[in-house]
């Protein structure tokens, strides 16, 4: 919990002007200050701190230091800090630009898009800004005009006030007139392609860059129907949400809230001077200064003269998911709602052969495709979970091992995240089915479930008080991995008598051939068992003493409330099941003087991982 006064990073563009450092308290730079970043974690002009323990600090070495949840739970979908707040000084014209989405940004510049807000803090009587098109254009219409300098005669140019209000999603054409001071509010990006720039000369004497290719593939050639944004917002969406506070210093002259654990606050002052106190410090405030209090800060009040913006982050509306399960047969990707319900899914095989960074670009590109495929934007995006199987470190995102697919210390979620902006977790496949099962599935009415997946590897997931069991190392549980006969056969992982190589569908299909001498599936072993075939009974017998064995170690570890199968021989629940449930009863710490847990099938199938990881 902070309240943090901020020195901002300042930019000397060509059209700048002097009032920042004039009027505003902006730290003397030269004779043009054209943008002061009051609010920012770019690293083109981080915002420095200058009281308290981290004064001197960047507000990124801040947020490092006490961690990403000082911004608050409604920023956990962002991968970084969410917004750049600024000032901006036209003492002449901007170059006519836009801003690419987030999407093309991050394919093509490798950081986010912009949108953005501005408010009018002052203006120069006849000041005016361009805000889109006067009608629609086509696209080479656009293009000729770029090339013979008519644009502007097609575009909307629009007289400013103090006080208006202009909202600039991506991909809108617009630029701010000279005599414009502004506060502008957007998403953490730099990325701007110049279309027109009056012919001017940069710093070199040589004409700035256009970006005419860029522009031509981002931009919107619709007219934009509505610029100022009313009541009860100043602006409003996904990425901010900034509300107007006006204190006169007579009629009204304090106001106070709460800062809960959603967002933090950002405060940046227009115009007056009073005192802003929060979490037992007070500090003075006065016309240009900017302060950030963090999520959970408790009651905060201003008192004084005071016109200033204030910036939060609200939840997403209508948040996606995506849930990805990577297999050692088959890769599965699904777009999860807010009611954890599956809206799309797509599978393809895994090629183990190929290296894990080729896989993982597949799997971005793909990711992208399903959702252009279900029309959902981008932007909807939330999260990416990742299932993995094999030893994982959560917290970098890392998979250390996977002798499934392969892979060893391969950065998945750095990787995936270059090409998707949310953030990325990844756990064990086992893992993240257990924990679809638990949200949606046969565990959603219990709080402590163990999940056993049986298919090519025994895997095992464990979801105590409704949370993913990880351990106090890297890795989380291995339940395939545990012995359940010393000296026994040679598991995958190397060791001897794991439940993984008794329990596994490799293990059953062998078994079974040792038994009969030839290959058989699943279906047919379990048929032949239930129909009298006196070998294959005792090979499903020892089976489910294996697997039981397994059961019954876990359970007398954790006690969980339910045990659910799940995988390719769950399918055979019905012959299982029963003898399972004697030796739980029989072996299970304390017999029937306990609670011995109940034992059901997993009912999301192949959808649990997806689920789950999307859950993560």
């Amino acid at each position: 919990m902070a309240l943090l006064k901020l020195k901002p990073a300042t930019k000397d563009y060509i059209w700048g002007g002097h009032r920042l450092a004039d009027e505003y308290g902006v730290e003397d730079t030269g004779p043009v200050i054209a943008e002061a970043w009051e609010l920012s974690c770019h690293p083109a002009g981080p915002s420095t701190i200058v009281n308290g323990k981290y004064a001197g600090k960047t507000l990124q070495e801040y947020i490092d230091a006490e961690g990403f949840e000082v911004l608050g739970t409604h920023c956990r979908r962002f991968r970084e800090f969410p917004i750049l707040t600024k000032f901006i000084d036209a003492k002449d014209n901007l170059s006519i630009q836009v801003h690419p989405g987030n999407t093309y940004a991050l394919k093509n510049e490798g950081e986010y898009g912009k949108t953005e807000m501005w408010y009018i803090i002052d203006a120069e009587p006849g000041s005016f800004l361009y805000y889109g098109f006067k009608k629609e254009i086509s696209k080479e219409e656009f293009e000729q005009r770029i090339k013979d300098n008519t644009l502007l005669e097609v575009l909307n140019a629009v007289p400013v006030h103090k006080g208006d209000t202009f909202f600039i999603r991506s991909g809108t054409l617009h630029a701010i007139g000279k005599g414009i001071l502004i506060a502008e509010i957007q998403q953490n990006s730099n990325v701007t392609y110049r279309i027109y720039d009056y012919g001017r000369m940069g710093k070199d004497g040589k004409p700035r860059d256009l970006h005419i290719r860029q522009a031509l593939d981002v931009t919107n050639r619709k007219p934009i129907e509505q610029r100022n944004v009313g009541y009860p917002h100043v602006a409003d969406c996904d990425y901010f949400t900034v509300d107007k506070l006006l204190l006169d210093g007579k009629t009204r002259s304090r106001t106070q809230g709460s800062i809960n654990e959603d967002s933090f606050l950002s405060i940046l002052i227009m115009d007056g001077e009073g005192t802003i106190s929060s979490h037992g410090e007070t500090l003075p405030f006065t016309k240009g200064d900017s302060f950030f209090l963090s999520a959970d800060s408790g009651n905060w009040q201003i008192e004084g003269r005071c016109e200033a913006l204030m910036t939060t982050i609200r939840e997403k509306e209508d948040p996606i998911r995506v849930g990805i399960n990577i297999g050692s047969a088959e890769i599965q990707i699904g777009l999860v709602d807010n009611e954890d319900h599956l809206l799309a899914k797509e599978k393809y095989p895994m090629d183990n052969s190929r290296a894990a960074e080729d896989v993982i670009d597949e799997i971005a590109q793909n990711t992208l495709a399903l959702l252009e495929k279900n029309a959902i934007p981008l932007d909807r995006c939330t999260v990416v979970g990742v299932g993995v199987p094999g030893t994982i470190d959560r917290k970098k995102g890392t998979v250390i091992y996977s002798n499934n697919i392969h892979w060893e210390n391969v950065e998945l979620a750095k990787r995936l995240g270059k090409v998707i902006p949310c953030p990325v977790r990844i756990a064990n496949d086992a893992d993240c089915a257990a924990l679809g099962e638990a949200v949606a599935g046969a565990g959603k009415d219990y709080s402590d479930v163990v999940m056993f997946t049986l298919g090519n590897g025994v895997g095992g997931g464990l979801i105590l008080n409704g949370e993913v069991f990880e351990g106090g190392i890297m890795g989380g549980s291995e339940i395939g991995h545990t012995v359940v006969r010393v000296n026994g056969r040679p598991c995958t992982c190397g060791r001897r008598g794991c439940l993984e190589a008794y329990a596994s569908v490799p293990a059953l299909l062998r078994a079974a051939k040792e038994a009969s001498g030839k290959d058989m599936p699943l279906d047919e072993i379990f048929r032949k068992a239930t129909h009298g075939n006196i070998d294959m009974q005792e090979v499903v017998e020892q089976y489910e003493q294996m697997l039981g064995t397994g059961i019954v170690n876990i359970v007398n570890i954790f006690r969980p409330q339910l045990v659910l199968l799940g995988g390719k021989i769950s399918e055979h629940a019905d012959v299982l099941i029963p003898p399972l449930e004697e030796i739980m009863a029989r072996d299970c710490f304390g017999g029937p003087n306990s609670s011995v847990p109940k034992l059901a099938v997993a009912e999301l199938g192949d959808y649990a991982g997806m689920i789950g990881a999307a859950s993560l």
